[in-house]
């Protein structure tokens, strides 16, 4: 059961690493790092390292996410005001 497991989870990450990597929109490609790194958190768990685990969920998923998340936002706003510009 656990090597049908780790084997999914191994396909999954490959998958989730391809989609982050051609993504055209930056939004997806942020999500889908963040289910990387939930995937990731799993497979340690699994390997019974559950403070590698733990870090790998905070920092990756939860950290690096947000930060990416604050970045995509304000690059949207620049677009936005140029969109106004565009207007007038």
């Amino acid at each position: 059961m656990t090597v049908y497991l780790v084997g999914f989870i191994c396909a999954f990450l490959v998958f989730t690493a391809i989609v982050a990597a051609e993504a055209e929109d930056i939004l997806s490609s942020v999500i889908t790092l963040s289910v990387f790194g939930v995937l990731l958190a799993i497979l340690f768990a699994l390997f019974r390292a559950p403070d590698v685990a733990l870090t790998q969920a905070i920092i990756n998923s939860g950290l690096v996410t947000s930060l990416f998340l604050v970045a995509y936002s304000q690059t949207e706003k620049g677009r936005e005001f140029d969109r106004k510009d565009d207007l007038k």
